[in-house]
């Protein structure tokens, strides 16, 4: 589901600010897209509650990525604003991260098995480095110890 769409409580809002922060810190020309479904009935009957999504965007296709833009999708233990629990920070199960040009997904990297990207076309090594620093720094965030690290700062 978008994360523009999740963004139900203050506390949600700021991690997704923060999630945008992080990516932006390894890949500074990034450009953020909140929205990264359609919003038509289809897309709609497709939703998962669960997760939040969000595409970052580059000037243009990239030899280091081996794409132009990444469809970054948390999944979460529970919808926000759910069980009638306070629609506060879930925690984050995982994360999935595709590489895409405008033809096809040329790659992916879920934080299952050793974390490693497949696909046709595969990052080089010091992009497979820092979408794997940023994934952890998404569990630390979505754990609170990300928050106690900033206040320390």
């Amino acid at each position: 589901m978008n994360a523009a769409d999740q963004a139900r409580s203050l506390e949600l809002a700021q991690a997704i600010a923060s999630v945008v922060r992080l990516l932006r810190t390894h890949f500074p020309d990034a450009r953020a897209n909140l929205t990264p479904w359609r919003d038509d009935p289809l897309t709609r009957a497709f939703a998962e509650q669960e997760s939040l999504d969000l595409s970052f965007h580059f000037p243009g296709w990239s030899p280091r990525t081996q794409c132009r833009s990444f469809l970054v999708q948390l999944r979460l233990e529970r919808a926000p604003g759910t069980d009638g629990l306070p629609a506060g920070r879930p925690r984050l199960l995982g994360v999935l991260i595709r590489g895409l040009t405008y033809e096809s997904e040329r790659w992916r990297l879920a934080t299952l098995g050793d974390w490693q990207p497949s696909g046709s076309h595969l990052p080089q090594p010091a992009v497979v480095e820092a979408l794997q620093q940023f994934c952890r720094e998404l569990f630390d965030l979505f754990d609170g110890r990300g928050e106690l690290e900033a206040r320390a700062a």
